[in-house]
């Protein structure tokens, strides 16, 4: 009789990996918010803090020159020009624009669940985060304040292409537009890399530079900064490979007479530059509420201040061999 032989698989007497991950600790990430931005406008923007929420532009009628004055090595006249200098009757007044909501925390979950991170702090620091967001869209897309909608005519300018790429030329015309101290441009992302493939097929790749803990592209020795709030055909995230956006130019500077973001200073339970939290109280199911109130604003000091490159197309590509 034949001998009958039984294979048998052999497995390891020791502990499994899914009896011990039970008994591992597991190290976290605080929650991770994808569409959270550098927000880098409001950190190259100069901002003044205003007492009562109002702040008036005070401006003197255009001229040549605010006065006459008496200018020669020879004396023609011995008379002294005299006369004053006009200030406008009604200047522009700016009211700052509130950004609020309310963010609401279970107290059980904050006292059972906050280790190693505070629930409640986390769950501040995002809704702040998405204030900040929001703050840095209005102050360039606000019907009243945003920069886009009080850029004066005689400082928009559109492509020197017809399919509207954007070239060095039109960002050097921008700079004729705002050659008293340009601080920075302003683009979306798409919007600064047209630009550099232009500049990459005329042979004169642009210089990254080091500033406020960022890499930047540089144009004239001027910073190109990236936001999202810059629309491509109105939206942040165009799906689409082409689209239309602006590009802006801006000085900033209350000194320079340049375009400054206004905030509430001295708020009464101030978190951060005209940010405010205020604890709700906790209701009869124990749920503890905070109101976030963010006041900002925008102001444009002269029309020079800020420029705008208008209908620059972002999805025009180049082949090389």
């Amino acid at each position: 009789m034949a001998n009958e032989t039984t294979d048998k698989k052999v497995g390891i007497n020791a502990l499994g990996a899914k009896a011990a991950y039970n008994l591992a600790n597991v190290t976290k990430t605080k929650p991770q918010y994808g569409a959270l931005t550098p927000k880098w406008l409001t950190k190259f923007l100069e901002f003044k803090g205003l007492e009562t929420g109002l702040f008036r532009v005070n401006k003197v009628v255009e001229g040549e020159t605010p006065l006459d004055v008496l200018c020669s090595q020879t004396k023609k006249t011995d008379i002294i020009p005299e006369g004053y200098v006009e200030y406008e009757t009604e200047p522009r007044e700016y009211k700052l624009s509130s950004i609020s909501t309310i963010i609401n925390v279970n107290t059980a979950i904050e006292d059972v669940y906050s280790s190693p991170y505070d629930q409640v702090q986390e769950q501040l620091g995002l809704a702040i985060e998405s204030l900040r967001e929001r703050q840095e869209s209005q102050l360039i897309n606000n019907d009243d304040y945003g920069l886009l909608k009080n850029i004066a005519d005689s400082q928009r300018i559109q492509p020197r292409r017809d399919d509207g790429r954007p070239t060095p030329d039109d960002l050097d015309e921008l700079i004729s537009k705002v050659w008293k101290e340009p601080s920075f441009f302003l683009a979306h992302p798409r919007a600064i890399a047209a630009f550099e493939r232009e500049c990459t097929r005329r042979g004169v790749p642009p210089v990254v530079v080091d500033i406020a803990g960022g890499k930047f592209l540089t144009w004239r020795g001027i910073p190109l900064v990236p936001t999202d709030k810059l629309l491509v055909d109105g939206v942040k995230n165009p799906k689409s490979q082409g689209g239309k956006t602006n590009i802006l130019l801006v000085r900033t500077g209350e000194a320079k007479r340049g375009v400054i973001g206004l905030f509430q200073a001295g708020l009464k339970n101030e978190h951060s530059r005209g940010l405010s939290v205020r604890f709700r109280g906790i209701d009869n199911k124990g749920v503890a509420s905070y109101l976030l109130s963010l006041y900002c604003s925008a102001a444009i000091l002269a029309d020079d201040a800020i420029a705008v490159l208008e209908d620059v197309e972002v999805g025009e590509y180049y082949d090389y061999e």
